[in-house]
């Protein structure tokens, strides 16, 4: 069948299908932006049913591209937002409520009010996670009691939860799978990484019936099939993985110590512990990476929530630049001698710090501060907050002499100068893939080597090739100075908690 996989990427602000050959190279894709709703400040929904359009509309779009029938596919990989919540009627598929957004803070309060009742240990010992609005369990229980009827009507079963991938699954499989994978599961608020189970104790905190889960399959695992007359033929849905984790995956992240950071609107970036389920000291988030023929292998995530945005921020709020891709080459003209700092705490700080409350600032300027350090302290922010994770995650979990290098991808990634920074000041090597499309490749090949016509792990990872290995070239001495000085601004930065 030539080895074709279909990727469903379904992102925050867009859903994207694309249509892997058997070499893993690209030959259809298919890509439609949906709604963004803001019913009140902090607050962020989309619509289940445009979502559920637009993803169908994708495929459609794919399969043209690639001049392919739903036929010659072997089977379909899904990636997805992690941590959005859909409800629904089993009966008749209906959402009860649009989908609250894993971006939505309406639950803020009530996660306040659980750590007050000194409950946060008990999630973070079972989940691995804190307590933030961030997580799937509140916003579930905000439906549950604010939708009205909601709540015993998914104590009888007549109503389903599902992260976006459990939806899409449903809508395809016409009703018929009600499942979702280990890792989105692990992003619930409501799922044991260690016994790998929905956890009793915490559904009845969070006042949330079993009988409204779906079923917790590995990321590789047979999740349904598509109903023939969505796409003109069967076809097999054998793969799913959160949006980060199936990014770890397609960057081949398989060894203990292997670490993969994307760079977007924000950075996410996941360390492999293999078997090990590493209890964070350093506020970091303990998560499960993928889970394979029945063995977890967990991984330590850091999120970083401005990267790429505050490049966006130099263009739109600044209009120092004109557009984002001239950031780097604006920021090799910058004065060497001046130390400039950006902490972009626009919306706060996150991993390692947490910190809600902290407001951007810019430290060190001088009169002949211009456009170029503005740009360089935007770039060197990224370095620097990457450095403070992965400085965490190694005080976390020893590397046993390993080197560290960091696999990346993302839209930063193109920056030859701000790379080149990266490596500088974490010390250890950046690989840049030759197929930046790793979220949607991961997806793939979770699908593609349970069809059968994609390679194994060891294979596959013997396919990931390297654009570009950019290797330190700052000396030690610089690298010091330039990292005490961010810590400094750090420090004056975050609040009086």
């Amino acid at each position: 069948m030539g080895g074709y996989v279909l990727a469903i990427d379904q992102g925050t602000t867009s859903s994207r299908a694309i249509v892997f050959d058997g070499s893993q190279k690209v030959v259809g894709s298919g890509q439609k932006e949906f709604t963004q709703h803001f019913p009140q400040s902090g607050w962020v929904e989309h619509d289940p049913e445009e979502i559920w359009d637009s993803v169908v509309w994708s495929v459609k779009a794919a399969l043209k591209k690639a001049g392919l029938a739903a036929s010659d596919i072997s089977a379909i990989g899904i990636t997805n937002q992690r941590e959005t919540v859909v409800v629904w009627e089993r009966e008749s598929g209906k959402p009860i409520h649009n989908a609250i957004v894993w971006q939505d803070r309406r639950t803020a309060s009530y996660c306040e009010k659980l750590k007050k009742q000194d409950l946060e240990k008990t999630f973070t010992r079972k989940t691995g996670l804190l307590l933030d609005p961030y997580f799937s369990g509140t916003k579930l229980s905000w439906m549950l009691s604010n939708v009205k009827g909601a709540r015993a009507r998914g104590a009888k079963g007549d109503l389903c939860f599902g992260t976006i991938d459990t939806f899409l699954i449903w809508r395809l499989t016409g009703g018929k799978s009600h499942v979702t994978d280990a890792t989105n599961a692990s992003r619930t608020l409501m799922y044991n990484i260690g016994t790998n189970a929905w956890d009793e104790e915490l559904l009845d905190i969070l006042r949330v019936p079993k009988a409204m889960l779906p079923d917790v399959l590995d990321c590789a695992a047979d999740f349904g099939v598509t109903e023939k007359t969505l796409f003109g033929a069967e076809i097999p849905i054998l793969g799913v993985a959160g949006d980060q984790q199936a990014a770890t995956i397609g960057q081949a992240c398989f060894e203990p110590g292997m670490m993969k950071s994307t760079y977007g609107t924000g950075c996410f970036a996941l360390l492999n512990t293999g078997t090990d389920m590493v209890r964070s000291k350093n506020r970091l988030l303990t998560t499960i990476a993928y889970r394979l023929d029945g063995e977890t292998t967990y991984a330590l995530e850091g999120s970083i929530f401005i990267a790429g945005a505050a490049v966006q921020w130099l263009r739109d709020g600044l209009k120092v630049i004109k557009a984002a891709p001239d950031t780097g080459e604006l920021a090799a003209k910058a004065d060497p001698t001046q130390n400039v700092y950006l902490v972009p705490a626009f919306t706060g700080l996150g991993a390692p710090h947490w910190d809600p409350d902290a407001r951007a600032a810019i430290y060190g300027m001088t009169r002949n501060t211009g456009p170029a350090e503005f740009a360089r302290a935007a770039l060197e922010a990224v370095c620097y907050q990457t450095r403070d994770l992965l400085d965490a995650m190694h005080k976390d979990w020893k590397a046993n002499g390993k080197e560290t290098v960091l696999r990346v991808d993302g839209g930063m990634v193109a920056s030859d100068w701000t790379m080149q920074r990266l490596a500088d000041i974490l010390d250890a090597p950046v690989d840049r893939p030759t197929i930046l499309e790793t979220t949607a490749l991961g997806a793939a090949w979770l699908a593609g080597q349970r069809a059968g016509v994609w390679p194994d792990r060891k294979g596959f990872a013997k396919s990931w090739a390297r654009d570009t290995r950019f290797e330190p070239q700052m000396d030690e001495k610089t690298r010091a100075v330039k990292i005490k000085g961010w810590k400094d601004a750090v420090r004056r930065t975050l609040s009086d908690r």
